[in-house]
């Protein structure tokens, strides 16, 4: 029997390690059981199958085998005491699968947004454990060294360790200290998800799902506008996913995207939320980008597509969130206003500082070149972008921009 061990590890890691920290105590412990957990399943399943609940298999086998690691090794009786107490009772508790183990992914990113953590550490630690990334993928994230970031991660896991910060969903009245980490990471989590930084597939599906059922999640919990915001800008980006690739897995621009097949229920639901959080101000910045790509889902062709509305919105976009990502995006919308001179005097001063290493910002300034006929020009931006892109789905988009020149 073959088993696509590979896709189910890519689902369900996340949430099993969540459910392992919780269960274990700390993250160095529910690594190695998350590693034992795939193990086993690598060697049982082909012979018996996935299990009906694959993730509480898991959960369940990861958690027994590091109870049975820590016996066998003499680590156990040098655990905490509180903890050896949580593991002997775990031992006789029910199965996972009648445990309560959906909230555990979030119970873990408000533990790594604890205001006692850095706040680049809290946004660092919870994309190495929630979405699995490595640590070269967030430093690109980030626009930072590997060392740097492999350093804030280390210190941020001691301190939850050292200082016992609680594995939970803290009550309302601590909501406020935590809450734009908490925001801020469901946003990156759908990022990767929505244009994947390394890899073959352009699209992982299973961290765009994850990242609206914790912004659903979060809305029940504690609704308030820059929540609404949030889930309403995951929500219309969703909606054009299964236009936004071939199926070979290669790109398609926005402007080539079949808009027939966008998705209109996610488009209403987004919309409306959208406009319910810019009612209630002040606008927050996902808001704002919620309404930009609202605006852009209106549009029932790309010629209909209300540039002016767009650029202005990113006026009032970089007062709220200033930033050279936000500058590199407002260019884009004053290129499509205003031509394509005026959005490249934009970009050029850009990139000499902040993005000289961003692949976007050297595709988008070969992008505008390729329109105004600077042929030469375009192609040795096209090649920078090269240079700087691991993504398979990206290298050969570009590699196809450098053929069409050629």
């Amino acid at each position: 029997m073959v088993i696509d061990l590979d896709r189910i590890y890519r689902a369900e890691r996340g949430r099993v390690l969540a459910s392992l920290i919780r269960l274990l105590g700390g993250f160095d412990l529910a690594e190695e059981a998350l590693a034992d957990a795939f193990l086993a399943a690598a060697r049982q399943w082909p012979q018996t199958g996935v299990p009906a609940n694959a993730r509480a298999w898991l959960v369940s086998a990861g958690r027994f085998r590091a109870i049975d690691r820590l016996r066998k090794s003499g680590r156990f009786r040098l655990l905490a005491p509180e903890l050896r107490r949580q593991l002997e009772d775990e031992e006789d508790r029910v199965p996972p699968e009648r445990e309560t183990i959906e909230d555990d992914t979030l119970r873990l990113i408000f533990t790594c947004c604890h205001p006692a953590l850095p706040a680049d550490a809290q946004v660092a630690l919870t994309l190495r454990e929630v979405c699995g990334l490595t640590t070269e993928e967030i430093a690109a994230a980030f626009l930072s060294r590997t060392p740097a970031i492999a350093q804030r991660i280390v210190r941020a896991k001691s301190r939850i360790r050292d200082e016992r910060l609680p594995y939970e969903v803290p009550p309302p009245a601590e909501w406020p200290d935590r809450l734009d980490s908490v925001l801020h990471t469901i946003y990156l989590i759908f990022n990767e998800g929505y244009e994947a930084s390394s890899g073959d597939a352009l699209i992982r599906k299973e961290l765009c799902d994850e990242a609206i059922r914790l912004a659903r999640l979060l809305k029940e919990l504690h609704s308030t506008p820059d929540v609404d915001g949030l889930l309403a800008l995951l929500l219309l980006h969703q909606s054009r996913a299964r236009t936004r690739q071939t199926g070979q897995g290669d790109i398609v621009l926005l402007e080539d995207q079949d808009r027939a097949f966008w998705d209109r229920d996610l488009i209403a639901e987004g919309t409306a939320l959208a406009q319910i959080a810019f009612a209630a101000p002040p606008v927050g910045t996902y808001t704002i980008q919620a309404l930009i790509a609202a605006t852009h889902a209106a549009a029932r062709e790309p010629s209909q597509t209300d540039w002016p509305r767009i650029a202005a919105l990113y006026d009032l976009l970089r007062r709220a969130q200033p930033g050279p990502i936000t500058e590199l995006n407002r260019a884009v919308a004053i290129a499509m206003r205003d031509g394509p001179e005026a959005g490249l005097a934009l970009i050029e001063p850009l990139l000499s500082g902040p993005l000289a290493r961003y692949r976007f910002a050297h595709a988008t300034k070969a992008d505008l070149l390729r329109r105004l006929g600077r042929t030469h020009q375009a192609r040795t931006a096209y090649e920078r972008a090269l240079e700087l892109t691991v993504q398979a789905a990206e290298r050969r988009f570009i590699e196809k921009r450098l053929t069409q020149l050629a």
